[in-house]
């Protein structure tokens, strides 16, 4: 099975409607993550089955690489649980159970096992939903040739409703062991470990996006230059560098500024002294909004708030001791706050020590204008 979707026509037909647009957008002007694409062939053609993880924080592109990915490889299932309504486990399974049935045992016509299925399917909230998942993966495994491979892909599997299914099982029922030629490709956020929501005993791989700064670089130029080509007077290398500088090499950034900027900015203007970034478009006001409305939770305690204001007014990462002394706080407390906050932070060794701050300036900006810290 080709694993480079780089070169292969898009096509979103072979999948739910509700994610079919999510598809087409995701990789429209879709430029580069070569080093992503091969890390999962090398994996896939390294395991006889496993879990392959991409991590990385709000915006770094996960979403469009697992959607130039399937839609190169329509014979693969697709999940998103980030689209409203779609992230509890009965409607991952639905949504699962229907592809596999649909794309791999229903394709040589129905039978009295498919119908059976399809029965079950449609009372899957009665059933235990692991093991129906299971089996249906294992009914494929058994008929796949040494040459074949099962692959699953799931977006924003970290975006679950945790409260909707026991704490003791798999986020979405995913199955712990997996039968041969069987792959789930995964995305999330930043995560702790003890807090994975995975139990799994299988070969399993991470790809952390943070890991790879000159290569995100590289790619968020690319697309930069791709989807200004269309604008001549602004394909100037220097404005390229210059927007990819700050928007730190953030893709969810890029694809909301870029189109203010070829409508409004003039080429020779400083992008860091311009008006354009005084107030943020809609669509990106709107995703810090969604970001800010997780880290709230139900209510805020007074250390959250005293760590989020220090979060805000830092433009460099901070300790937990550090933050500990500002507040006046013990080191306990501050550190629950950024364990619970840590899909939304940059975590990294200064000095030895471990450092934090919020994950992009653009964020940090917009908390520090809202009423919130009031």
């Amino acid at each position: 099975m080709n694993s480079s979707p780089l070169a292969t026509p898009i096509s979103t037909a072979a999948y739910p409607k509700e994610f079919q647009q999510l598809l087409r957008s995701k990789t429209e002007n879709f430029a580069g993550r070569k080093f992503v694409f091969s890390t999962i062939s090398d994996f896939l053609n390294s395991h006889s089955r496993g879990y392959f993880t991409i991590v990385g924080t709000p915006g770094c592109g996960k979403s469009s690489i697992l959607a130039q990915y399937v839609t190169a490889h329509p014979r693969s299932i697709y999940y998103n649980a980030a689209v409203e309504g779609k992230n509890r486990p009965e409607d991952f399974l639905a949504s699962v159970c229907t592809q596999l049935i649909d794309k791999y045992l229903a394709a040589n016509g129905e039978t009295s096992e498919i119908v059976k299925l399809r029965s079950q399917l449609q009372n899957l909230e009665s059933l235990d939903g692991s093991w129906f998942l299971s089996l249906l993966l294992q009914q494929i495994s058994d008929k796949l040739n040494d040459r074949q491979k099962l692959i699953i892909v799931i977006d924003s599997v970290d975006a679950i409703a945790r409260t909707s299914q026991p704490p003791s099982t798999n986020l979405f029922y995913l199955p712990r062991y997996l039968g041969d030629r069987t792959y789930f490709i995964l995305a999330r956020r930043p995560f702790l470990r003890e807090k994975s929501g995975l139990l799994i005993e299988a070969p399993s791989q991470t790809l952390d996006l943070r890991d790879y700064p000159a290569q995100n670089r590289e790619d968020a130029l690319n697309y930069i230059q791709q989807y200004l080509s269309t604008a001549p007077a602004l394909t100037a290398p220097e404005f390229g560098r210059q927007l990819a500088t700050l928007g730190e090499n953030n893709f969810m950034y890029l694809s909301q500024m870029l189109p203010a900027i070829t409508e409004n900015l003039h080429p020779d203007a400083n992008l860091g002294e311009s008006s354009l970034f005084s107030e943020l478009p809609p669509g990106l006001a709107a995703y810090y909004q969604n970001h800010w409305l997780r880290m709230r939770g139900d209510t805020l305690s007074a250390v959250d708030l005293s760590v989020l204001n220090v979060l805000v007014k830092s433009t460099t990462g901070l300790s937990v001791s550090a933050i500990s002394h500002i507040i006046d706080r013990d080191e306990y407390d501050v550190e629950k706050v950024l364990d619970n906050w840590i899909e939304f932070l940059n975590k990294q060794e200064v000095g030895g020590k471990i450092c934090y701050s919020l994950y992009h300036d653009s964020f940090r900006e917009w908390l520090g204008k809202q009423s919130i810290l009031e």
